[in-house]
């Protein structure tokens, strides 16, 4: 009700909207500047025709190609995201204007899994808490996947690109096609995708459980009445089939997923407002996960997860100006609803059907904002922003006191008094954020500061997973129990950089310091304050106060017209302050120097990335989530070019050169409880891929 409620706010609006998509961006110009890969100090926009990367599985395996930006492994496909140590829900990640929230409570289908890049023109990071215009929390940082319209040039009335690569160690064979035809008043544009990929091998030569199959469709109707306005109606379906992943106890034989977004854009405005944008989206997704259909049974029962997962919200914002200032004010909403049931059932048996656990018990996750933000110069060489926004979040579960089918499976409020001593109320919670950033021109460059404050609300999993998992011979309790009771993080960030530029020598670099109040732990039961049962081997979740701190910084020099050198590096720290303990998941030191090459019809270029050892692993009483002490390593990466004509090339590389074993240490453990040792994901071995491009 209440989404069809700001559904008809929203279509009140229409007849005096929107902020062209081109005059957004123009608010972030003093955060980030057109180009390929151009980057100020935390924020880093790439343009995808221009990216040297070969074939990435998906969005989260492009995004760890940016410094500052680790990705989470569990398979070859879903690479989760971190930044600056943080991830989940800890960052935005918005598909062109849309939330969309995976089905697998162990993360295998992360947001970034369903970002199909051949339907991207541009990836938007925004590290730390920069903005509040695109959801609460958001304390990582923002992830924008963003499409622009078609631009039909030369009197045209169509254009396209088909693509077409192959990328050898896991037999990747990738295909797109994005067409599009229209006029200066309308278009229709269709982009499919298609990936299949085989295990891939370890550089010793160990198969790792990685294959997958991807297909993607969209179908996007835009209508501009005149220069000013613009509505697009987006269609979306993505199908993921027979996915394997070596770091978890299943496997997922299908993901769906189906989203639809509406947009509309005025820029020559209204009364006071110089432009309002309007969205309204709903993604469905629905995915399945057992440990039998696609690999040799290992535990004494089947089991399978059904679980599905609907969002639906919408946006409505507008730019005032100020004087010489602008400030964007607007209203957000987002619903989420999650369920997933686990059956259990007999190795003979084709299929499981006892219903063994109510893992996401009708979980429901509403959330409406309101925000402003003002961009207001002072004099010619200084920025001020502001922002601030509000959310009122409301929880609650509908299934908490449904009993499952096996006998000694508890109700999922029966399972939280267990952990917790206590069951599942509806909740409300209303939350305060926002930042101040200071821009200052000096000399060549420029220095920034900001200081910001974000709440970040619990998840679904974090407050209300439901997973009964006992031992019926040894009464060992391996369960995994969302706690109903978490408070919301607060993060309280404090940073500085700078970025000069000048001649053909371009650097940036950015220090930040995060307190945390009321952080959501996950954690082993231990009998900690508000825990009762001290198994050590349950999965929890509670508050802890922690920090993060770290650096990042690169640099570029252009040796000459044709050639250019660049490096980077990042690194962060994390503790636990309530426990005088580590927190895991956070990767070590990261390094990146790479040389590049372009003159005629050719670009030629090479990198090398490399890890340090990462010693501050969460072992000694740890939360399970850290695998080792990972070992440092350091990999070669080639990249070419060729520019067959004017509108068709060719690129190929190899990836991992000297066919070195590595791992980021942020890569999953194997988290079957029927074989308990923990083994780190590793990243492929030599791959040497090829792929093609024609535009026409």
């Amino acid at each position: 009700m209440r989404l069809r409620a700001l559904s008809l706010a929203i279509s009140s609006l229409l007849a005096t909207s929107c902020l062209h998509a081109e005059e957004q961006a123009e608010k972030l110009g003093e955060i980030y500047v057109e180009g390929k890969a151009d980057t100020t100090p935390a924020v880093t926009r790439t343009q995808l025709d221009d990216s040297s990367q070969g074939l990435p599985a998906d969005g989260g395996d492009f995004l760890r190609d940016i410094n500052g930006v680790s990705g989470i492994r569990m398979g070859g496909h879903g690479i989760d995201p971190v930044i600056r140590g943080q991830s989940q829900n800890r960052l935005n990640i918005i598909l062109d204007g849309a939330y969309i929230h995976g089905g697998c409570p162990n993360r295998m289908d992360p947001p970034t899994a369903y970002s199909a890049l051949e339907s991207y023109d541009s990836v938007t990071v925004i590290k730390g808490s920069q903005t509040v215009i695109y959801g609460g929390g958001g304390s990582g940082g923002t992830v924008l996947f963003e499409r622009q319209p078609p631009r039909f040039k030369d009197g045209k009335s169509y254009l396209g690109e088909v693509d077409a690569g192959y990328k050898g160690n896991s037999k990747t064979k990738e295909f797109s096609a994005d067409i599009a035809a229209g006029s200066e008043t309308g278009y229709i544009r269709g982009v499919l995708g298609y990936k299949d990929a085989d295990n891939y091998e370890d550089g010793d030569g160990n198969e790792v459980r990685s294959a997958y199959e991807n297909r993607s469709g969209n179908l996007i109707l835009g209508y501009m009445p005149d220069q000013d306005k613009r509505l697009e109606l987006n269609f979306e379906a993505t199908r993921e089939d027979d996915t394997l992943f070596a770091g978890a106890g299943m496997d997922s034989p299908k993901s769906d997923a189906d989203n639809i977004r509406f947009k509309y854009q005025q820029s020559d405005g209204l009364g006071p407002f110089a432009g309002i944008r309007a969205e309204i989206y709903s993604s469905q997704v629905d995915h399945l996960m057992d440990n039998f259909s696609l690999r040799e049974l290992s535990a004494p029962m089947l089991m399978g997860v059904p679980a599905t997962s609907d969002t639906a919200g919408g946006r409505l914002y507008g730019d005032i100006m100020v004087g010489g200032s602008n400030l964007t004010i607007g209203i957000d909403y987002q619903n989420n609803e999650r369920d997933a049931d686990r059956f259990s059932g007999m190795p003979m048996m084709a299929q499981p059907t006892t219903l063994q656990s109510i893992m996401w018990p009708g979980a429901e996750l509403e959330q409406t904002g309101l925000f402003a933000e003002l961009a207001m110069p002072l004099g010619e060489e200084n920025l001020l922003k502001l922002g601030m926004r509000y959310d009122r979040i409301d929880a609650s579960i509908s299934r908490g006191d449904e009993k499952p089918d096996l006998g000694p499976s508890p109700t999922p409020n029966n399972l939280y008094a267990a952990y917790y001593a206590e069951t599942s109320d509806e909740q409300t919670e209303n939350n305060v954020g926002g930042f101040i950033h200071y821009e200052h021109t000096l000399g060549d460059g420029s220095l920034f500061a900001g200081f910001s404050r974000s709440v970040r609300t619990a998840d679904a999993t974090e407050r209300y997973l439901a997973s009964f998992s006992r031992n019926m011979m040894t009464g060992m309790d391996s369960s995994w129990v969302g706690n109903p009771e978490l408070e919301a993080e607060k993060h309280h960030q404090l940073e500085v950089g700078y970025k000069w530029q000048n001649a053909g020598l371009d650097t940036d670099i950015t220090l930040y310091y995060n307190d945390v109040s009321d952080y959501i732990l996950r954690d082993k039961a231990r009998g900690q304050d508000g825990i009762l049962v001290a198994n050590g081997t349950a999965n929890i979740y509670r508050n802890v106060d922690a920090e993060f701190y770290g650096i990042e910084w690169q640099a570029g020099y252009r040796l000459s017209n044709s050639l250019k050198t660049s490096a980077s590096l990042a690194y962060v720290r994390a503790e636990n302050s309530t426990d005088d303990r580590l927190i895991a998941q956070i990767a070590p030191l990261e390094a990146t120097v790479s040389l590049d090459y372009a003159s005629g019809d050719w670009e030629l270029g090479g990198s090398v990335r490399a890890n340090a050892k990462q010693t501050r692993a969460d072992l000694e009483n740890g939360s399970g989530q850290d695998v080792q002490e990972t070992p440092g390593w350091g990999v070669i990466d080639l990249h070419n070019r060729y520019a067959l004509s004017k509108n068709s090339s060719i690129r190929f590389g190899v990836d991992n050169l000297l066919d070195k074993r590595f791992a980021y240490h942020v890569n999953r453990a194997n988290v079957d409880p029927f074989n308990p040792e923990a083994i780190q994901v590793n990243e492929p071995g030599r791959e040497v891929w090829l792929r093609g491009s024609v535009k026409f």
